[in-house]
């Protein structure tokens, strides 16, 4: 194991154009995704250690911000109806009044020849704090965690990883090769892995969640060095469970962010070895030929900014939530040459030897701890699938936050942190500490807890519904509504 480098996240440059904004200021801090005009988007950055060679980044035609809060958006101050009790919870650190935020450290990790993974930490001088390891969803990394880096970080030890395959783990070398007569005539592209061959280093190599577990399990083992609350948002929700199924001795408790309960289209080889032999390639390099041109035509849509932009529409409920960051972040990493051919790996590599029910029951069985914490208005996640968790783990507090989409630790930050850290620590003291939204430290009630936790952003008061869910009774009688729900919807 080594440690390639660390050092501090630099700063991150971007510039927002329009064809009829002369002479007019336009102020970041009012960006949000409300909006449908068009502008260009000049995304820049300058990173701790270049991996490859990359140009500046041009996001033509994204119509997913407006200037000066134009447009509509969804209230953030919602309570579903319901009355509730308001309850005063920190905002995160305002450095602009003086406050000091956690610093973030990014770093890469050798974790074996040719695939370094990238990492940022935070909060490493509190030694005597438990370890908290935010795990990303698809097609993000750990920079959808720097408002948890910050805030957490006064108070923990946080690290935040990317997948190999994603973010800055990408690889560094191509791992396929080509002939000089094949690369010539066929008039290849500078995108890697659709050579002829498998450099030897990447013979296995599969963007799998078996693979993302070892790597979570190795990357505990030799750069944190003890057992971890382990937190992960849609895929990494799932990592997280099903890594905590495998190694319960390294989890002192799980908590998923709108986590999938799905992931692969393809039959594990272990699991139904017949079935696996139907499917030719599992992922593997070089691509087959008809993947490759499969891959071309999908990843030209997929990662075309204006395509991101409606993404983060869609997942996101509350369009006044500053996307900048992560919408560049996204458009820069699908600029890395390996890009398109490791999303294909990934969309074609076998399922996991555990389903997520599976990893659900076996951390159940071990008694894992889990906390759940949902963004009411996912349109991916829907309520019923935390809902089916809850019902599944009743011990487990539930926290559903509306309105909240499908990143709730991105969109409120504020909530989701107050919540982890009462989680931890309840866990921490050993029940002495009440749960976050329950009266007295003891188990959770039969009646559901609905409270407005109202909190300051950016010089005014935002306020949200959180619902903390009490006996499965409660839990049974709500799934029943929210598929009612869905189907009148669908109807």
């Amino acid at each position: 194991m080594e440690v390639l480098s660390c050092s501090s996240v630099p700063n991150i440059n971007v510039l927002f154009l329009r064809s009829n904004c002369a002479g007019k200021t336009l102020n970041p801090s009012f960006i949000n995704l409300s909006g449908l005009r068009k502008r260009e988007i000049l995304c820049g950055r300058i990173k701790a250690r270049r991996r490859f060679s990359q140009p500046k980044i041009l996001c033509r035609s994204y119509g997913g911000y407006v200037v000066d809060g134009e447009g509509s958006s969804v209230s953030i101050s919602e309570s579903g109806g319901e009355s509730a009790t308001k309850v005063q919870i920190p905002g995160l650190p305002d450095e602009s009044n003086g406050e000091s935020s956690a610093q973030i450290s990014s770093c890469f990790w050798e974790w074996k020849p040719k695939l370094s993974v990238h990492y940022e930490k935070a909060g490493t001088e509190n030694v005597n704090s438990p370890p908290v390891l935010f795990l990303p969803g698809f097609g993000v990394g750990s920079f959808h965690y720097e408002k948890q880096l910050k805030d957490l970080g006064r108070d923990y030890r946080v690290w935040a990883i990317d997948f190999l395959g994603q973010g800055m783990s990408l690889p560094v070398e191509d791992p396929t090769s080509s002939s000089k007569e094949g690369n010539e005539s066929n008039g290849q592209d500078s995108s890697w892995g659709f050579g002829d061959e498998t450099e030897p280093w990447a013979s296995e190599l599969v963007y799998s969640i078996d693979l993302w577990q070892d790597q979570v399990r190795y990357f505990i083992e030799q750069v944190i060095g003890e057992p971890v609350y382990i937190v992960g948002n849609s895929l990494g929700g799932f990592v997280a469970l099903y890594f905590a199924a495998c190694n319960p001795e390294l989890v002192k408790g799980v908590t998923l962010l709108n986590a999938t309960p799905f992931w692969g289209f393809f039959p594990n080889p272990i699991r139904s070895p017949r079935l696996a032999k139907i499917f030719p390639w599992s992922g593997k390099f070089p691509l087959p030929d008809s993947v490759r041109k499969l891959t071309k035509f999908v990843w030209q849509k997929i990662s075309d900014p204006e395509s991101i932009g409606d993404i983060l529409r869609q997942v996101y409920a509350d369009h006044t939530t500053n996307v900048d960051d992560v919408f560049c972040r996204i458009v820069e990493t699908t600029q890395h040459p390996a890009a398109a051919a490791s999303f294909a790996s990934i969309m074609f590599a076998p399922q996991g030897k555990l389903s997520f029910w599976e990893a659900l029951s076996r951390c159940h069985t071990n008694s894992v701890p889990v906390c759940l914490i949902y963004g009411k208005e996912d349109p991916w996640v829907k309520p019923v699938w935390g809902l089916q968790v809850k019902r599944r783990v009743p011990e487990a507090p539930y926290y559903e936050i509306s309105p909240a989409g499908h990143c709730p630790h991105d969109e409120v930050p504020e909530v989701v942190n107050f919540l982890l850290r009462g989680w931890i620590k309840n866990l921490e003291t050993e029940g002495s500490v009440a749960l976050p939204l329950v009266g007295e430290p003891d188990s959770i009630g039969d009646a559901n807890v609905v409270k407005d936790l109202e909190f300051a952003r950016e010089g005014s008061k935002k306020s949200v519904s959180v619902r903390l869910y009490g006996s499965t009774s409660s839990v049974v009688e709500r799934m029943i509504t929210s598929l009612f729900k869905t189907a009148r919807v669908k109807a």
